[in-house]
């Protein structure tokens, strides 16, 4: 499967072996499934962030090691350098524009990322049998490449104490239960991901959460320590403006074109392009005529109705990951700037139909808010 690690994280090489790998004009990448600059373009955005980022991560060890010395100038010295680096994170995935056009993203690139879960409108029910001579093989799902797959921001989350729950479940769902009774289970998407992640990845992210000690030991001085508060809540304005800017880009990248695909019923033209790299949908009959089955099912389920299926609810998923980011703000001012809810349950309160999560390949929802980034 198009995992993140298999896209981005093992896909990348240096122009310059002497020149930093953070640069995007110094990367390039090994494979891709389109040969487009767009595709390359929309891997590497995530490797330059990766490589900024590699410099946090001793930060925050540092960080926990200073909390345990009861050292609070250097937790804030290293927190207030946390949300500096977040800041300039949030620069580069906002660069996905310059060469990564919306149109070839949606129509061209995103089906290659579609993994074998939930695909059964493609012509995959039962997903995918990987034939090893046993005659034994059953078959598997598993879910397509996701920015979820990255324990970058896993690591960030369990450094600053951020606590996530299935998307749909509130913070106060558990303590509201009847005696009694269990809260209802549901999948936790974010934790389903950590399968698809490098070992040493996920099990960096286990043992990070045995040690992370950082928000309780704010929490300890926020009535002494002005400095350390302010520095901590700096941190989760960073990360939660980053994950603003995801939004933006997702809903630019899929929902604008979600919407333009309801109203189609065949294949879109495929891209082509200018000498000058400008995108060209004019329509190209010899790629067409050798369209994969996978694709013309593919085509077929957006003609559907997609209710029926289910299926990843990306933006609700990723305005609540947003929001559950502001949680833990110790200030007053932050904890107002932090914590607004969103209004999308506002503008639809008749709306009571709950959510179901079961991964990145399923078929997009009929409100704006549901779908996910492989579904169809």
């Amino acid at each position: 499967m198009a995992s993140y690690a298999t896209v981005c994280l093992w896909n990348y090489r240096p122009l310059f072996e002497d020149e930093p790998v953070d640069t995007l004009e110094n990367l390039a990448t090994l494979s891709t499934f389109t040969g487009s600059v767009d595709e390359s373009w929309f891997y590497l955005v995530s490797v330059a962030i990766e490589a900024r980022a590699g410099p946090i991560l001793p930060m925050m060890l540092g960080a926990i090691e200073a909390a345990r010395q009861n050292d609070s100038y250097t937790v804030t010295r290293c927190l207030q350098a946390f949300a500096e680096r977040l800041d300039n994170l949030a620069t580069v995935l906002m660069r996905m524009t310059e060469w990564c056009d919306p149109h070839a993203f949606y129509y061209r690139i995103r089906p290659f990322l579609a993994g074998s879960k939930n695909m059964a409108e493609a012509g995959l029910p039962n997903g995918v049998k990987y034939l090893d001579g046993s005659g034994t093989e059953e078959y598997r799902q598993y879910s397509g490449g996701s920015n979820a797959q990255s324990s970058l921001l896993q690591a960030f989350d369990i450094f600053l104490g951020v606590e996530h729950r299935p998307t749909g479940e509130k913070k106060d769902d558990a303590n509201n239960a009847q005696e009694g009774t269990a809260p209802p289970s549901r999948h936790n998407f974010i934790q389903d991901m950590r399968s698809y992640m490098p070992g040493p990845h996920r099990r960096f992210l286990e043992d990070l959460t045995l040690v992370a000690n950082i928000r309780s030991f704010v929490e300890e001085r926020a009535a002494t320590d002005k400095g350390l508060s302010v520095a901590y809540d700096a941190c989760l304005y960073m990360l939660r403006s980053f994950r603003d800017k995801h939004i933006q880009i997702v809903t630019r990248y899929i929902i604008v074109h979600a919407k333009e695909s309801r109203n189609q019923k065949t294949d879109p033209p495929p891209i082509k392009r200018t000498q000058t790299g400008a995108p060209d949908a004019g329509p190209n009959p010899r790629e067409q005529q050798q369209a994969t089955p996978i694709r013309q099912g593919l085509a077929r389920a957006k003609t559907k109705d997609p209710r029926g299926t289910g299926g990843t609810a990306l933006i609700p998923f990723l305005k609540q990951a947003r929001d559950e980011t502001g949680e833990p703000s110790i200030g007053t001012w932050a904890q107002r700037l932090l914590t607004n809810k969103p209004s999308m349950h506002l503008r639809h309160p008749e709306n009571t139909t709950e959510v179901k999560i079961q991964g990145l390949a399923g078929l997009w929802l009929d409100s704006e808010d549901g779908g996910g980034i492989c579904h169809w």
